[in-house]
């Protein structure tokens, strides 16, 4: 019952976008509509997003990282350049979801080792509310900097939280 942290390969981009969609749907259900949490091409749409990016369709702009527990998949974790105009090259958390059933079992600080250097300043986006993902964070070393922001796609209102460097 170990869980493992390493770098993906293209093979993984289908259990990468089942892990997706299925995090997503276990942290947002109630914050999110039913309509972008279930809609039918979700999976397809994520695993054409993975396999572009573990293919280099990217340019190699972004660090990603995957748990997984007895060979099957339980996180996922992708870092890059901000886009912020305040941050803008600066790192940035865009992905990190594990399943709730490992909630509190490492995964997710291993996962963010992983993508973002210890003691690197980093940046991220994260629903308000979601206690647990904010505490995590907070326990990770990052704070609130007074921005937030609703995303116009699902209206889910998100609040960024920065970790200095240290």
């Amino acid at each position: 019952m170990t869980i493992v942290v390493r770098v993906p390969v293209i093979e993984d981009a289908k259990a990468m976008a089942k892990v997706h969609v299925e995090t997503w749907q276990e942290t947002y259900q109630g914050t999110m509509p039913d309509a972008v949490l279930y809609a039918p091409d979700s999976l397809q749409r994520r695993e054409q997003m993975w396999n572009s990016l573990l293919s280099g369709g990217t340019s190699g702009n972004f660090t990603i990282a995957v748990a997984e527990q007895d060979r099957q998949l339980v996180g996922i974790a992708m870092s890059g350049l901000s886009d912020d105009e305040d941050r803008r090259g600066e790192s940035e958390l865009f992905v990190l979801y594990t399943y709730k059933s490992i909630h509190g079992r490492g995964a997710g600080a291993k996962l963010l080792e992983a993508v973002v250097a210890p003691g690197k300043s980093v940046s991220l986006w994260v629903a308000d509310p979601n206690p647990r993902a904010q505490a995590f964070y907070r326990k990770m070393g990052f704070a609130p900097d007074g921005s937030s922001n609703t995303d116009d796609d699902d209206g889910v209102t998100e609040i960024r939280m920065i970790r200095p460097s240290r």
